[in-house]
């Protein structure tokens, strides 16, 4: 197995430990090789925050607070022992907020999103501070609302380990869905534009929908990101990596 060309900074020796210890089966498998592969970006991206963790500035339009730290391939477990339990691509904690971040690249723009949930949903009282997410949660169930880009069971799966670990380690929650918008495929064939909007009417949709709950939703672009990154001497370096690796994003 060939080990991954990693962006300069990146801790290999701790992204690839994170790696192996996700179910994604990423490098084995060789989808981290991917031109198009998600993973890729975002372990490149905040892998290279593993052990500096103050660098990385709260994302903009977060409230979270100064990182204290940073974790990719992260598991948050649901309040039961048995079945699957949520990995996102990236976990920042600070004093106050638990901040789960779940990267789409191209996966928005790909059919099979279709998902179901179990009836162990059903059976866990989320409290009162979830209650646009769970009214979420039987709509899909139901059929209604129809997301054809938006993997809205994952998210609504994700913000319910985000509120489960929220109070068990007395944080505040944030859902950051970080996306991008290429024009193109890799293979330099046009993504849809009309995908990319409905895509983001869909986003839009699902903000208005769970907006004010207890786990906080906040759309961020790649671009928006990593034009954040730029601006910051101390990141433009690995900004500048990213875009050159990863293209228009």
């Amino acid at each position: 197995m060939t080990t991954p060309d990693f962006l300069p900074g990146v801790p290999v020796s701790k992204v690839l430990a994170a790696l192996a210890r996700s179910p994604g089966n990423e490098v084995a498998s060789g989808k981290f090789g991917s031109p198009e592969s998600s993973a890729a970006l975002a372990v490149n991206a905040f892998g290279w925050f593993l052990d500096r963790p103050a660098s990385l500035p709260p994302l903009p339009g977060v409230p979270m607070g100064q990182p204290e730290t940073v974790e990719i391939e992260a598991e948050l477990r649901f309040p039961w022992a048995g079945g699957r339990h949520p990995w996102l691509d990236a976990v920042v904690t600070t004093t106050t907020t638990l901040v789960g971040v779940e990267s789409k690249r191209y996966e928005p723009f790909r059919p099979g999103k279709a998902s179901t949930f179990s009836e162990a949903y059903d059976s866990r009282d989320w409290g009162t501070g979830m209650a646009r997410f769970t009214a979420m949660r039987r709509a899909l169930a139901s059929g209604q609302p129809v997301y054809r880009c938006l993997d809205a069971v994952q998210l609504v799966k994700h913000a319910y380990a985000l509120r489960t670990q929220g109070v068990k380690r007395a944080k505040g929650a944030v859902l950051v869905y970080l996306h991008a918008a290429p024009a193109t495929w890799a293979s330099g064939k046009p993504v849809s534009p009309e995908a990319i909007a409905r895509h983001q009417a869909e986003i839009s949709d699902f903000a208005r929908a769970v907006q004010g709950d207890a786990v906080t939703f906040v759309p961020l672009r790649w671009a928006d990101l990593l034009a954040d990154w730029a601006r910051r001497p101390e990141l433009d370096e690995h900004a500048v990596a990213i875009r050159a690796r990863f293209g228009p994003l």
